[in-house]
């Protein structure tokens, strides 16, 4: 063991004691069976919609125990961080909902809660471990590990810093002295009391009795760095922050169930007592015969800025989120379920599969239960940041847009539901838009289907002549149905079916026309209605506009 000189000479002189720590962040009140709980990402990359869903269920756990929930910042890899991470964060936090009760943003009494704002309190616990002989500097170079693992390689053992492979284990205080003199960088190791060969077993929270190899690596607790500012690695930051911030339960991606045994270590050595864990299984998608992990580099749906570019009514997303993680939520109607608690024990082992064809129907059975207004209020914004022109025209044409929403939505059993998201507007509705609609203007257009360009004109011109707009007391398809029959189409798709030679086309063609001019596609809502919500002028505008 190093002398105390030695050692507190490594660190300011005043650096807060253990005691001092524990006083500053005393034990919380709370109601019994609270959990107080954090979700941690790391500021490397944009947010995994995986992030989205762990924090969402340490935001359901805390919420329904009447506990808290903290969002912590892990940036101790500096190296690493990534403008505009942050921002993305607070993005898609402030999106679905997940606020926290306390975070750098919005205060708490257990902060700073980023990590890099805390150097001094791991510069405490780092310190205390090396007084007690847990923990120990190592100037191992990176040549040499690198040779290190070279050698390990060439005879068959294991890989790691561990026994005879730890030089700087045991090694005599004067040669620390001498490298500390020279100026040599140096990381602190923990000391593992882990036996290679020997098995711990654990309890997760969703899985169960666990059983793995015990950690046997001395791994590093405090990293090199020529900066004054020395940072912890991710290991042992988080077993003194959710110590120190009263965390009850952890849970975290089920990649971290190896690092388990070394986290145990850990809070053994510092002290602490154990902090349960769960491990939610990974997020899969579909590829072919198989399922893998839902992928940043391949799947642009991982990206929590896809949901948010996309519009995706964040209701639907955590809906089918949670669905995911307690199967009989997926059975409820959306508030009941939105409104139910997550159930731990319902959460399976096998990741669940993201299936953005039933996220689109979920988020279209949404939709279609919102008012006309709500969807509008919804949209504006996300038209403000994401299709600036289009908002400007649906801003200023607020009734058209209201009645557009209506067509097929109000008074029917059976609403439309081609609106899925937010970015579907301008597809479904912009055609409703006279800023937006491009006249059909040739009577050959494709759309037609082939149909002769005179009965293209004739349909136009004489549905124009006669329009009659539609009315509760107006039979409005049959202006259609008898232009077409004047003009010798088949008026019964089995007649035209028999003996196609004999019309010019069936009166499907003959509406189409009409639909076409008015809509600009064959396939589209209710004529009637849409007409009615354009109104007399604007329905002229367009099936007049023929070259």
């Amino acid at each position: 063991m190093l002398s105390a000189d030695l050692i507190d000479s490594l660190f300011p002189a005043d650096l807060p004691t253990p005691q001092e720590m524990a006083a500053r962040y005393p034990a919380r009140s709370l109601p019994p069976g609270a959990q107080v709980t954090r979700f941690a990402p790391s500021p490397t990359g944009w947010l995994h919609i995986g992030g989205i869903f762990t924090a969402s269920v340490n935001f359901d756990l805390a919420r329904h125990s009447g506990g808290r929930y903290l969002l912590r910042i892990e940036d101790t890899d500096q190296a690493r961080f990534s403008e505009g991470a942050l921002a993305q964060f607070e993005a898609g936090f402030e999106y679905f909902g997940i606020a926290a009760d306390e975070s750098d943003a919005v205060g708490g009494a257990y902060g700073p809660y980023t990590q890099s704002a805390r150097a001094a309190i791991y510069h405490t616990y780092v310190r205390e471990l090396l007084r007690q002989g847990k923990a120990y500097p190592c100037f191992e170079t990176t040549e040499q590990a690198e040779a290190r693992v070279e050698r390990q390689k060439a005879v068959g053992a294991l890989p790691g810093y561990y026994g005879d492979w730890a030089i700087w284990r045991d090694a005599p205080e004067d040669q620390v002295r001498a490298r500390l003199a020279a100026g040599d960088p140096y990381v602190v190791r923990f000391r593992s009391p882990g036996i290679g060969g020997a098995r711990v077993s654990f309890t997760d929270e969703i899985r169960g009795e666990l059983s793995a190899d015990d950690n046997r690596n001395d791994v590093v607790i405090l990293k090199r760095s020529d900066a004054e500012l020395r940072l912890p690695t991710y290991h042992f930051a988080h077993a003194v922050d959710d110590h120190l911030m009263g965390i009850t339960l952890v849970v975290r991606g089920e990649e971290w169930i190896s690092s388990v045994p070394l986290h145990l270590q850990l809070f053994d050595a510092l002290g602490f007592p154990r902090i349960p864990y769960a491990h939610v299984a990974p997020l899969m998608k579909q590829d072919g015969g198989s399922r893998r992990k839902l992928s940043k580099r391949k799947d642009p749906e991982a990206s929590v800025g896809y949901y948010l570019e996309q519009g995706f009514p964040a209701e639907a997303v955590l809906y089918y989120l949670r669905g995911l993680a307690n199967g009989r939520l997926a059975e409820m109607p959306l508030p009941q379920a939105l409104a139910e608690p997550l159930r731990l024990a319902e959460f399976g082992v096998a990741g669940p599969l993201l299936d953005m064809v039933k996220l689109d129907d979920v988020s279209a059975d949404y939709v279609a239960t919102l008012p006309s207004p709500v969807i509008l209020e919804r949209l504006l914004p996300w038209l403000a940041e994401y299709d600036k022109d289009l908002a400007a025209v649906v801003t200023a044409e607020r009734d058209l847009a209201l009645r557009a929403l209506d067509v097929e939505r109000v008074d029917t059993e059976k609403p439309r539901k081609d609106l899925r998201k937010w970015a579907d507007f301008r597809t479904v509705y912009g055609f409703f838009f006279p800023e937006v609609y491009e006249l059909v203007t040739d009577p050959a257009d494709e759309r037609f289907n082939g149909l002769a360009v005179d009965k293209v004109r004739a349909m136009a011109s004489g549905f124009a002549a006669a329009y009659v707009e539609p009315g509760p007391d107006v039979e409005w398809f049959d202006q259609i149905r008898n232009l077409a029959g004047e003009l010798g189409f088949a008026l019964r798709q089995k007649d035209y079916k028999k003996n196609p030679e004999a019309f010019p086309g069936s009166i499907a063609d003959a509406a189409a026309v009409i639909r076409v001019l008015v809509t600009g596609s064959r396939q589209s809502p209710d004529l009637a209605q849409t007409c009615a919500a354009l109104g007399r002028a604007e329905v002229l505008r367009r099936v007049t506009a023929l070259g």
